[in-house]
């Protein structure tokens, strides 16, 4: 004779499966120009994470090609963010380089910018800076690429 089950088959509990932890990825809020605000940040990281946030359209592939041509030129350059802004620099020499968008261009910053040749066409307050505006048509060309190679050996800001 076979077995007859009885009532009291034992009982499984359902086991719930916990749900897969999701991240929370916030945007980046966005300053005046579309500037994304990023925490600060040594490294190459928080630079890449500002270029992303910026909002798709020819400003990010400035920055992308900015951040390139810098990493290609000055190959031991440190990296940071700074006050929502990528900061370039040498070891012992300070800052040497940094962008940050605006409305209608990506403005430059050659923190020692008065000692290259020939001088970046954007004057500032303090004699040593000098600025370049990137607009929408600008291209990124061999005087961008002398500047940043030029700046990189000059004594940068140190804050």
């Amino acid at each position: 004779m076979a077995a007859k089950k009885t009532k009291k088959a034992v009982k499984k509990k359902a086991v719930k499966k916990a749900a897969p932890v999701r991240k929370v990825v916030k945007k980046p809020k966005l300053l005046a120009g579309g500037n994304p605000q990023i925490a600060k940040g040594d490294g190459d990281a928080p630079v890449q994470e500002y270029i992303a946030a910026i909002p798709a359209s020819w400003k990010q592939d400035v920055a992308r090609k900015l951040d390139a041509m810098i990493t290609k030129a000055v190959p031991k350059v440190n990296k940071a963010v700074k006050w929502n802004s990528p900061f370039y620099g040498m070891d012992g020499k300070g800052w040497f380089i940094s962008f940050h968008c605006f409305t209608k261009y990506v403005k430059v910053t050659f923190f020692k910018g008065g000692l290259l040749k020939p001088l970046p066409p954007g004057e500032a307050k303090h004699a040593a800076v000098r600025y370049l505006d990137i607009y929408e048509d600008y291209k990124l060309g061999k005087e961008l690429e002398s500047w940043i190679k030029q700046a990189s050996k000059i004594p940068g800001w140190i804050p």
